[in-house]
């Protein structure tokens, strides 16, 4: 009996012993599998960041593309809103104007027109009657120049009428 224990003793050591070089084995494996590891991350290291700050970049010219886009998007509906509001505020000053008797600027360039078109005609009607001037002299006496001033005044008293706008 004493034999029997001895040899499951023996044999017991003997599994204990081959149980140990076998996790002694392993966590060897395991130490050398972290060091390998860790001396390719040293090496793929750059390689990966550097890929890394190539995605980074990518990345921020894309977005910066959208935000000016968006921006620029936003300045031209800003510019409408600005377009439409100049717009509603001219009109109502027109009106207002318009309301007081103002004359417009097409009121003012109908009048100059006008005025324009009176003066040629005047300086026509001087030419005129410069040229018959001498003729009348020999035969008729000339008018008298109150009479003459005195229509001059009538037609400058009338008033001129604006143009409906």
């Amino acid at each position: 009996m004493v034999k029997k224990l001895v040899v499951k003793k023996l044999q017991s050591v003997g599994k204990d012993s081959q149980l140990s070089a076998t996790i002694r084995e392993s966590a060897q494996q395991i130490w050398l599998a972290g060091l390998g590891a860790f001396a390719k991350a040293q090496q793929e290291g750059n390689k990966v960041f550097d890929a890394l700050v190539r995605q980074g970049e990518t990345i921020q010219k894309s977005t910066r593309k959208v935000a000016e886009d968006k921006v620029t998007e936003m300045a031209a509906k800003a510019t409408g809103t600005w377009d439409k509001l100049e717009q509603v505020f001219e009109n109502r000053v027109a009106r207002s104007l318009h309301s007081l008797g103002v004359p417009t600027r097409d009121d003012v360039a109908a009048l100059s027109k006008r005025v324009a078109e009176l003066k040629a005609e005047v300086e026509k009607l001087n030419k005129a009657a410069a040229k018959a001037a001498p003729k009348a002299a020999a035969g008729k006496p000339a008018a008298k120049p109150k009479a003459a001033a005195a229509k001059a005044k009538v037609a400058a008293a009338k008033p001129v009428h604006k143009a409906a706008s």
